[in-house]
């Protein structure tokens, strides 16, 4: 077992069990992660027993993105000469060990234009059929890696063809697919299908928000390697910091399947000796943990909609080793995501949370919907509303409050400032004799809210569905503004009960068909989705607002791919969660949706937040 091999020097850092895995992190997550730093800042630095010759030589000094993030001599990977050229076998690029497969991984910086030619030739000397991208061409306007493959259509790269094959993207990453030929007048001339998964959602500072979606990319990259496949290469900007972290993630998670703990310490120290500074800060390196803790807890909820009724069954029996049914320890897992409170601080203005239906629900700052500042009027770019990605679209949602009577004015500006076309609403204006949500649009005629003013042009009921035709109008437009009206579909659902859930799911599957209509129709602008106040929660019970908000999000996002073959029974509530404070739907309602699957559209992935560059 490659891992087996310790570096020199007295070990600090012990092998952690899987099932202490959440104190011990709980434990370096303390007092602003301080020991989480000093673990990171105890790594060997991996530059004291390398050389590198080969990559400070006068020849090969240009083909470095970073001039101190170099390849050792004794893991590069090494070219075939070109023409006998000097220095042409030569890539900023080092084998890495996986857990127990020696050279599992290739990790390389990201392309420089005048290398692209090497990192073709590399995939096909190599044997590679995976590429993983973690870096975008682009950050903060500064290049990270040029564009090494073509838009579409074939283009050669030395003598290397590479031909488009397909691309599909999805709310967190890329899979393209490209058919590779080598042009050399002798060797292998067979062509080859190469995978470059390129991950989208890394944002230009720090880590992302919650690692959800690195883990299903990851899982994605494993199902698309093949077997007998050369290393897989991976490369990000230097091909250190995220590159490092994505391997240690996939060796971690193979040591605890296998033996049932991790070694985070000992196996980001030894890479470091195949190439220097892998996991380059101490942020990545407390990802690390989050992403294998998370996984833990709650595996691996994607499943093949072919085994979708079989999974449901499951999910409304007993385990053996549970009291509980599968749904119960399902929903279980969901309750248990923690609310960050410390992420919430805009929310939690004296100011702003006047503008709270329910003080308990804020949403987070890192994705929480920004209007335009009016002049001379601090905390009016603030609205208690969150983004929430769809399954291929982010941003795909807004999930937000019913509006109240002094926030109207705010929900029609964002409506307006965010170009919504269509907005779902899922209470009454009153239910139970209490209000629930201020009525927002005219009966009949028009009302104006500040600078916007919304005319009713027409209001059909369809079945348990109210649907509203509205004409807004921004009243003072700017210079640079043409357009003046927009057409506003409201989506009005009926059948929620005012206690309990809907009996059937038909009629939220007849809802979400006739919002992804208007969606063809209108563009890809975030969908409003609201509902009424989680009146509940002051009272210790579940939240009714979210029940109902968070399950929509959720079943909107599952169903609005259609022709996805994995639907996601279990994440879909955990992504939800990192809209605002607790966007989960209660049991009772899980089970009427999962009930409520067969039949339906073909589901993807449900709602997940992300982290927003505010």
């Amino acid at each position: 077992m490659l891992l087996s091999r310790s570096p020199s020097g007295p070990k600090k850092y012990f092998p952690i069990p899987v099932a202490h895995l959440e104190e011990e992190i709980r434990v370096r997550s303390a007092d602003d992660c301080k020991r989480f730093r000093e673990e990171f800042n105890s790594l060997p630095s991996g530059h004291i027993q390398g050389t590198f010759e080969q990559a400070n030589k006068e020849e090969n000094r240009e083909k470095n993105r970073y001039p101190n993030i170099l390849p050792n001599d004794h893991s590069r990977v090494i070219l075939s000469q070109v023409d006998g050229t000097p220095c042409s076998d030569y890539i900023n690029a080092s084998y890495i060990d996986g857990y127990k497969e020696k050279n599992k991984f290739i990790a390389a910086q990201g392309p420089k234009q005048e290398t692209v030619n090497d990192f073709w030739r590399m995939i096909w000397e190599q044997k590679s059929a995976t590429i993983v991208m973690l870096t975008n061409l682009k950050e903060r306007k500064e290049e990270k890696c040029s564009q090494y493959w073509p838009d579409q259509g074939c283009w050669t790269y030395g003598n290397i063809r590479v031909c488009v094959e397909d691309c599909v993207v999805l709310v967190d990453y890329t899979v393209r697919k490209f058919c590779i030929q080598s042009q050399l007048p002798d060797g292998c001339k067979a062509p080859r299908l190469v995978s470059q998964l390129h991950f989208t959602s890394w944002p230009d500072f720090g880590v992302p928000f919650t690692p959800i979606g690195m883990l299903k990319f990851l899982k994605k990259v494993k199902a698309l390697n093949p077997a007998h496949a050369g290393p897989i290469v991976v490369h990000c900007s230097a091909g250190v910091g995220r590159t490092g972290t994505f391997i240690v993630i996939d060796a971690m998670m193979d040591m605890m399947h296998s033996e049932q703990k991790v070694d985070v310490f000992e196996f980001v120290s030894r890479i470091r000796n195949q190439r220097p500074q892998m996991v380059q800060t101490d942020m990545q390196y407390t990802f690390i943990y989050q992403a294998l803790l998370e996984y833990y807890l709650y595996g691996d909820t994607e499943l093949d909609v072919s085994s979708l009724e079989k999974h449901l069954q499951t999910l409304h029996s007993t385990a053996a080793h549970f009291d509980k049914i599968g749904l119960e320890e399902e929903f279980r897992k969901l309750t248990n995501v923690r609310i960050m409170k410390e992420n919430m601080r805009t929310g939690n203005l004296p100011a702003n949370m006047k503008k709270a239906r329910v003080i308990q629900i804020i949403p987070y700052d890192f994705n929480r919907v920004i209007l335009s500042m009016k002049r001379g009027q601090e905390y009016t770019d603030y609205i208690n509303a969150s983004f929430i990605d769809g399954y291929r679209q982010k941003d795909y949602f807004i999930a937000t409050q019913g509006p109240l009577a002094h926030t109207v004015e705010d929900f029609w500006r964002m409506v307006w400032e965010w170009k919504c076309h269509t907005v779902v609403m899922l209470t009454e204006v009153q239910e139970r004799e209490q209000d629930k949500c201020y009525q927002y649009w005219p009966t009949e005629g028009s009302v104006t809210h500040g600078e916007i003013t919304i005319e009713i042009k027409s209001d059909t009921l369809s079945e348990a569905i109210s649907i509203r035709d509205f004409l807004v109008t921004f009243n003072q437009p700017l210079a640079h503004q043409e357009e003046q009206t927009r057409m506003v579909r409201q989506f009005h659902f009926h059948g929620w009960p005012e206690i309990g859930i809907p009996a059937e799911g038909k009629g939220m599957i007849d809802l979400i068909a006739a919002v992804q209509k208007q969606q063809q129709q209108t563009g890809n602008h975030p969908i409003t989705v609201h509902c009424r106040d989680p009146d509940s929660l002051a009272h210790g019970g579940h939240q009714e607002g979210k029940d109902e908000q968070g399950c929509t999000g959720q079943r909107r996002g599952q169903v609005m791919e259609t022709g996805q073959s994995q639907p996601t029974c279990g994440t879909g509530g955990l992504e939800a969660s990192g809209g605002s404070q607790q966007d989960l739907p209660t049991l009772g309602l899980l089970s009427r949706l999962s009930r409520g699957c067969p039949g339906s559209a073909p589901v993807g992935s449900s709602s997940t937040a992300r982290r927003r560059s505010s």
